[in-house]
């Protein structure tokens, strides 16, 4: 008993355990050093007080260690006995205690093993599991043991409730068979549970598996476009360098030919100044036979006529003239150029949203100040028979087969067909690529070109002006006005594809050869009356040209 009553004096308040290293407030009640701390700080916004005695602490105490109660508490753990905890005693063992095996609802006395043997088997006695709480067992109205179960109202009864009490006449069942009962729906449950646990698990696993599978791939992707944007960077890098070696050209051309024109101009400086001194020196002479009997050659000099010296000034403008300017167009072009190749390439090696290629030809349209004509398609209706449209109207090849289109207006009868679209304002670019052998023409025309016989091809008449392959040897290239050569390459082209540059209102059609460096070709100046489309002509086998 006293150690009992000493246990109750060393046991910390808050944790119900044996003090732990005690501390001990100002109201004198001691705690575990940990308790207490704990204790204090959720307590730190409504104030300190004691857990036990609710004494108002006014600031935040400072624990003390406890070193006597810390002496009596290694004693007494050193000298107590351990417990043997026995759970549900023997209600007949009253000499020791003795763990109780069954407990029985009719004596209301819980039993060991060796009262078991002698306790009555009759069936009111009900025997289970070893337990003190009894009164949830018997009916609150008739105080005796519940034994049936009324399955109108849900409910444990005892015989009385039956027989006499408010679920006489109802269905009842005894507690085993209601209890079997309960246990097969609990079954049920518990296998559609089963099933719905496993199905779950299935699930997760399913999950994780797709969340590694997206991690893998991300992984993937993100290695492709890590590569993909390095292989960009190193593109426009290219076609930085190239535009930049082409505006680097011009300039070094121009100013080459600036330096020569100011070696002539400082030659003529010269002499000019030399003639201004002779001049001189015959005005000062004193002596007129002198003045009057210089040398021919002096006098011819300084009786130049006024057309003389017009002829002379309009020479020397020609010259600077001649010079120029840096070609923008031509800068443009190459930048261009490079850029769409640069588009394509992106494209063959993957999906691009179509707004990214717009802002890069929308980028590349504002450096060249014009629209790029990607929308440019061919007109089917102007198509002659014996040619081959392809599906994405981007195509015309020679065909042997004649198609038999409607004859309308519109068609030609010569091997030709115009562009969808027609240009009547603004700056334009596109480009077109034709075969390496047969005869082709490419070129810009009016919409009230004829359309029959060999006049009707680009820079046959008036109202065209076209790029000629001839089929005479395959470095003839020849450009066309009103049936006339108006300009005949003299250089082999490295390239069969073109760029074609269109200023509607400065009466300007350029074509570029799209080598590298870019080349231009020649430009027609003319007062455009009409509308233009884009011609294309093929006359030969496997001829084609592409947009």
């Amino acid at each position: 008993m006293a150690s009992a009553d000493l246990r109750d004096e060393l046991t910390c308040s808050v944790c119900l355990n044996i003090y732990t290293e005690p501390v001990t407030l100002p109201c004198g009640h001691s705690f575990c050093r940990v308790c207490i701390e704990n204790v204090l700080d959720t307590r730190e916004v409504r104030g300190y007080s004691c857990p036990e005695c609710r004494f108002i602490l006014r600031k935040k105490p400072e624990l003390k260690r406890n070193h006597r109660l810390c002496n009596i508490v290694k004693s007494f753990r050193f000298t107590k006995r351990p417990v043997i905890k026995i759970g549900i005693p023997c209600t007949y063992c009253i000499h020791s205690p003795v763990p109780a095996a069954k407990t029985c609802l009719h004596c209301e006395s819980s039993l060991c093993e060796a009262h078991l043997k002698v306790h009555s088997k009759s069936a009111e006695h009900v025997l289970i599991e070893p337990t003190t709480s009894l009164e949830n067992r018997k009916c609150s109205v008739h105080k005796e043991i519940l034994k049936y179960y009324c399955s109108e109202d849900a409910t444990c009864i005892c015989v009385s409730c039956r027989l006499d009490g408010d679920h006489r006449g109802h269905q009842v069942e005894t507690l085993n068979e209601a209890s079997e009962k309960k246990k097969e729906k609990l079954r049920n449950i518990l296998q559609k549970l089963t099933s719905k646990r496993e199905e779950a698990v299935k699930r997760v696993h399913s999950l994780q598996e797709l969340r590694r599978e997206v991690q893998t791939k991300a992984a993937g992707v993100t290695e492709e476009v890590t590569t993909l944007i390095r292989g960009i960077k190193k593109q426009l890098e290219a076609v930085e360098k190239r535009v930049l070696r082409e505006i680097s050209r011009q300039e070094e051309q121009v100013s080459l030919e600036v330096s020569d024109l100011i070696r002539q101009l400082e030659i003529k400086k010269e002499d000019l100044s030399r003639k201004m001194g002779h001049i001189k020196e015959l005005c000062n002479m004193t002596d007129p036979l002198t003045v009057l009997q210089g040398r021919k050659s002096d006098r011819v000099d300084h009786c130049d006529t006024e057309e003389g010296d017009n002829e002379e000034r309009d020479r020397d403008d020609k010259k600077v003239r001649a010079v120029g300017d840096l070609d923008v167009v031509l800068i443009s072009v190459t930048f261009h150029s490079g850029l769409a190749g640069f588009v394509t390439g992106v494209k063959r090696q993957c999906h691009v949203p179509a707004n990214i290629l717009l802002g890069v030809n929308t980028a590349s349209d504002m450096l060249l100040g014009v629209n790029t004509a990607s929308d440019l398609l061919l007109d089917v209706n102007t198509a002659a028979n014996n040619v081959t449209v392809s599906g994405d109207m981007k195509t015309v090849s020679w065909s042997g087969i004649n198609h038999r289109r409607p004859e309308t207006p519109e068609r030609f009868q010569c091997n030709q067909v115009l562009s969808a679209r027609s240009f009547s304002s603004g700056r334009h670019y596109w480009e077109v690529e034709g075969s390496e052998s047969g005869e082709w023409e490419v070129g810009m025309a009016y919409p009230s070109i004829d359309r029959e016989g060999g006049q009707s091809r680009p820079g046959y008449n008036s109202k065209s002006w076209g790029l000629e392959r001839s089929w005479l040897t395959d470095d003839d290239y020849n450009v066309r006005h009103d049936s006339k050569v108006t300009f005949r390459l003299c250089h082999h082209l490295s390239s069969q594809r073109f760029g074609i540059y269109l200023d509607y209102e400065a009466g300007r059609l350029s074509f570029y050869e799209l080598c590298d460096p870019i080349r231009h070709l020649h430009t027609f100046t003319a007062t455009f009356t009409e509308s233009l489309h884009a011609v294309f002509g093929v006359y030969e086998d496997n001829t084609w040209l592409r947009i």
